[in-house]
């Protein structure tokens, strides 16, 4: 499986974040053809103290790179895209992932 990965600095005001996160941009999200699933992570704290530079994490599976670019070549893969620019586009950092058993 392959993933985009979605990670989001600190927003200055995380009520208002997470009201449009939750209940508008991830349903859209939840949209995009192909995707298999979608994992949200809030981070909680950084093993080196405080809550480190993350404050969430979305992890969007897909089967193949292509599933991936055909979805987010979709009308829905395309609203997400905007959206995301335009909550949060100076939050995020976005990246392609592969999962591997650890052993290479």
């Amino acid at each position: 499986m392959v993933k985009l990965i979605a990670l989001y600095k600190h927003p200055e005001d995380k009520e208002a974040f997470d009201e449009h996160y939750f209940n508008t941009h991830g349903p859209i999200t939840a949209k995009i053809p192909g995707l298999k699933k979608m994992v949200v992570t809030k981070i909680t704290g950084s093993p080196m103290g405080g809550e480190g530079d993350y404050y969430l994490m979305c992890e969007m599976y897909y089967d193949s790179h292509e599933s991936m670019k055909a979805g987010m070549k979709s009308p829905e893969g395309k609203a997400s895209g905007k959206d995301l620019m335009g909550f949060a586009g100076d939050l995020v950092t976005l990246m392609f992932g592969e999962e591997t058993d650890g052993s290479a």
